[in-house]
């Protein structure tokens, strides 16, 4: 039975991640910001109308699959060729074929171009009349920036849709669904995956529903039998089918908050080479690259802070990079930012300043805005006082003035004290230059005469 189950599921000689493809919407996984009958995807089938699109997104995340559907629920005639074997002859062959089944039945042919960034210049030219005319539905698939890789002319008829990596939980559906799967899947096999070697095939799938079919197939087509005729698959078969070891980490458990600590930490401390070590083994061990970005962009505002007021723009820039570049190329992105996080000088004087104020904000309750700084936009609001006494500080020397802002309650308190690091130091005489100024001007009945 085992046997006979196999071959019917193997008989083409397709790879699982091809058998397993969805041929319905409702079996297509992730997405969820397209899918769904209020979201982009949603409503193009709905319309029932063909449009050309671009998808953009790493590999593995859907955008064949997506291209398929979509000409299947259009009723369209479906051509595909890739970008890298076809050229404009190929391209001319297609929309003269398109062209005659649009007069004989009115059918729709929808093309579908993958790796179209590869195509150049006069081949993205050769597609604009037929594009425009309705001649040919494009569908285009990429991995790279549409905005860089293909020409502003066909990129304006075009309409660029986002895929995402697919998070943990979609490849964990897929995963279920290819060993259970009788028609199309492994359930011939009847495999059984220890739970350290799924986790393992989950964590360095990084989001490719692809490679994780491939590791998932090459894994238990390959692992002993066990007990009852069963393919046993231990952590040794995910490691040999991934090609890779498994770090000891647990994502949700210790070995997780011990790792980002010890990441944390370095670069609190000033170490860029054992941050490099950390991030290197939270990435090798599979965790979430923008989990660690994230965690990044809050220390350059945290244990940074002012004193190196770029480190935030190297911490987002990271994060744009590495969602431009995706893995691994990407991953050097972060190991930039790290070391520019543990080279830079600390200071928390902007972490403690803004819970201090967080802190009396909950204490004192919601204490009135005064009259002074309150907006006025209506006759009545000017007639109760509101923005009553308002100096305009570029209408005084320096664009300074001896105005209060806080409320009375709060009278010169002081939250933001800089410290005499990095660029904190220049802000911290700022500072004193400011309180030097306002208090003359104070004295001076709030900087009357002071106007230029």
């Amino acid at each position: 039975m085992e046997l006979f189950q196999r071959e019917a599921a193997q008989a083409s000689g397709r790879p699982l991640a091809e058998r397993l493809r969805p041929r319905t919407l409702e079996e297509f996984v992730g997405q969820p910001h397209l899918m769904g009958a209020d979201m982009p995807l949603g409503r193009l089938i709905a319309a029932g109308r063909p449009s050309s699109l671009v998808f953009w997104g790493p590999p593995g995340t859907g955008k064949t699959t997506l291209a398929r559907l979509l000409a299947q629920y259009w009723q369209a005639h479906f051509v595909e060729f890739s970008a890298v074997l076809s050229g404009v002859a190929d391209i001319r062959r297609v929309v003269e074929e398109a062209r005659a089944r649009l007069r004989a039945g009115g059918q729709t042919t929808v093309l579908f171009v993958d790796e179209i960034h590869r195509f150049n210049k006069a081949q993205q030219d050769a597609f604009l009349p037929h594009v425009e005319a309705g001649v040919i539905t494009l569908l285009g698939a990429t991995t790279e920036n549409p905005s860089f890789e293909i020409i502003p002319a066909l990129l304006s008829r075009l309409r660029v849709l986002v895929l995402h990596p697919l998070d943990e939980q979609d490849l964990d559906k897929i995963l279920e669904r290819a060993l259970n799967d009788q028609e199309r899947g492994l359930a011939g096999y009847e495999a059984r995956l220890e739970p350290e070697a799924k986790a393992h095939l989950l964590a360095t799938a990084f989001g490719d529903a692809r490679r994780l079919l491939t590791a998932l197939e090459a894994a238990v087509t390959t692992a002993p039998l066990g007990a009852g005729g069963r393919r046993m698959v231990d952590l040794n078969q995910a490691e040999q089918a991934v090609g890779r070891s498994a770090l000891r980490y647990d994502k949700a458990g210790e070995e997780h908050y011990n790792l980002i600590s010890a990441l944390h930490k370095s670069l609190r401390g000033s170490d860029p080479d054992a941050a490099l070590y950390w991030l290197a083994r939270m990435l090798a061990a599979g965790e979430d690259p923008h989990y660690l970005l994230r965690r990044m962009v809050r220390f350059a505002s945290e244990d940074v802070g002012l004193a190196d007021p770029y480190a935030l723009n190297q911490a987002v820039a990271a994060l744009g990079a590495f969602d431009l570049l995706g893995r691994p190329e990407g991953e050097l992105a972060l190991a930039q930012v790290a070391v520019y996080l543990a080279l830079a000088p600390k200071s928390n004087a902007l972490y403690v300043a803004f819970g201090q104020a967080l802190a009396d904000a909950a204490k004192l309750g919601p204490l009135e805005v005064p009259l002074t700084i309150r907006n006025a936009p209506t006759r009545l609001m000017k007639g109760l006082g509101y923005g009553h006494g308002y100096q305009y500080p570029h209408d005084f020397q320096d664009a300074v003035v001896g105005q209060e802002y806080l409320p009375p309650a709060l009278e010169g308190r002081r939250y933001y004290q800089p410290t005499e690091r990095g660029r904190e130091k220049l802000l911290r005489e700022r500072l004193r230059e400011l309180s030097r100024a306002k208090a003359r001007l104070r004295q001076n009945k709030g900087g009357e005469g002071g106007s230029t």
